[in-house]
């Protein structure tokens, strides 16, 4: 029998703390429940663990301690792990949130809940990460404490609607809205991505082919028309691509040099404050796509400071984790604004209003909801709605780049196909040059 401390909340979210003896931690866990409490820190009493403590009981749950060069190469990965950390996807962070979730929801406790996960999952990094969260929570840290350990995994949105959902005694509720939360995200994102994949896509094309041709194909052309139109003045158009071709290829190298300097120097500029501030209220300007991202900036704001309220998450700290994960810096200002506001006792419409994003149908709604007292359901519909706009806008905005990008990719290269032919057109209207006109 092992002795353990605990803490736990009631159903009314009073707070109690006492001590139990139990063969181990998830029978602790068990019976902490069947005395009616949420546990949220479970911690055995015993003495500090060494290193190699520790290393030993990694090596004990992995079967390893039979075979020392096996301990030796298994525990080696996971070092390299936590030198270099490798970024965990967002679709397997939902599915995992989403499966997580639906097991303790079954009732199942939560350090199985992981320990089934981590055996089932495919992901080597994954797999590694559940593996390190549950050791956390073995050795008596809560498992909000256990994701905390790994912020390029978990942001302080995913850590602070789960230790809501801890101290209110409904975790299962608060992670089956944060895979909600991330699949709707990603399924935005993914659509906006697509909408600007193709644009992009087309644009490349067009540069290599533009270039292909005015770099190789075009001078050998000029060598044709030198033979052919016996010092006969080329066309205006033909000598206009002739010279770009030949200014193209002798200042390529100089040309691609500034280009990249440039977009260097730009890169570097919109890291600082004053050009990110600058490069964000251009975004949202822009003439095709920036109603798009402001739509998509007001879901994204709705959406986080919904869900977070919803979830229990106090006001102040749901507003500085919304400023946060912002992703633009006039949205932030004005989410600091309503930080401002609250803190004074005062409503959050106003800062919304002046910030000049931000609708007035928009704004209007959010002050109905907060004079209502339904702030959070209110925040949701917004999402949803903008939502519903967001993919709206893209697929009218795919519909219209499609034949605009292929309408003029024909007209670029259809501009140096012609400028190629009028030579050729100009000899046969006009003949093949003094000499054979004589003939003739």
């Amino acid at each position: 029998m092992s002795t353990f401390t605990y803490t736990a909340v009631d159903q009314q979210g009073k707070e109690t703390k006492g001590t139990i003896q139990v063969a181990d931690q998830s029978a602790a866990i068990q019976r902490i429940k069947e005395m009616g409490f949420y546990p949220t820190r479970v911690t055995e009493v015993t003495k500090p663990l060494t290193p190699a403590d520790r290393t030993q009981r990694h090596a004990n749950r992995l079967g390893l301690t039979s075979n020392p060069a096996r301990m030796k190469a298994a525990l080696r990965p996971r070092m390299r792990l936590q030198i270099f950390p490798a970024r965990i996807k967002t679709k397997h962070l939902c599915v995992f949130t989403r499966q997580l979730s639906t097991a303790l929801d079954a009732g199942m406790p939560l350090l199985r809940c992981l320990r089934l996960l981590e055996e089932q999952e495919n992901n080597p990094s994954l797999k590694s990460l559940i593996g390190e969260i549950g050791a956390s929570i073995e050795g008596g840290s809560t498992f909000s404490e256990a994701l905390a350990q790994h912020p390029r995994t978990f942001n302080p949105l995913y850590l602070s609607m789960v230790k809501a959902g801890e101290l209110g005694g409904a975790l299962e509720i608060s992670l089956k809205r944060l895979s909600e939360f991330m699949e709707k995200t990603e399924k935005i994102k993914g659509k906006v991505i697509a909408a600007l994949f193709y644009p992009v896509a087309v644009i490349i094309v067009a540069s290599g082919v533009m270039a292909v041709m005015l770099i190789f194909v075009v001078p050998k052309f000029k060598e044709v028309f030198a033979s052919m139109m016996n010092g006969r003045p080329l066309p205006a158009f033909t000598r206009l691509v002739l010279g770009i071709s030949e200014g193209v290829k002798s200042h390529f190298l100089p040309v691609a040099a500034v280009i990249t300097t440039f977009a260097i120097i730009l890169a570097f500029t919109i890291r600082t404050r004053a050009g990110r501030t600058c490069f964000d209220r251009l975004k949202l300007r822009l003439p095709i796509f920036g109603p798009l991202l402001c739509k998509l900036a007001i879901a994204r704001f709705t959406r986080t400071l919904g869900t977070l309220t919803t979830s229990g998450v106090p006001i102040l700290q749901a507003l500085t984790i919304v400023k946060e994960t912002a992703g633009n810096v006039i949205l932030s200002r004005a989410i600091e604004g309503i930080h401002k506001n609250v803190k004074q006792g005062e409503t959050i419409t106003a800062p919304l209003r002046q910030s000049g994003i931000f609708p007035v149908m928009v704004v209007g709604m959010i002050d109905v909801g907060e004079q209502t007292g339904a702030l959070p359901e209110m925040l949701n519909k917004i999402a949803d709605n903008y939502d519903d706009e967001v993919d709206n806008s893209v697929s009218a905005l795919m519909s219209l780049l499609e034949p605009i990008m292929i309408v003029l990719l024909a007209i670029v290269v259809g501009s140096i196909v012609i400028a190629m032919f009028l030579p050729i057109l100009d000899l046969i209207n006009n003949g093949f040059g003094p000499t054979d006109s004589g003939n003739i």
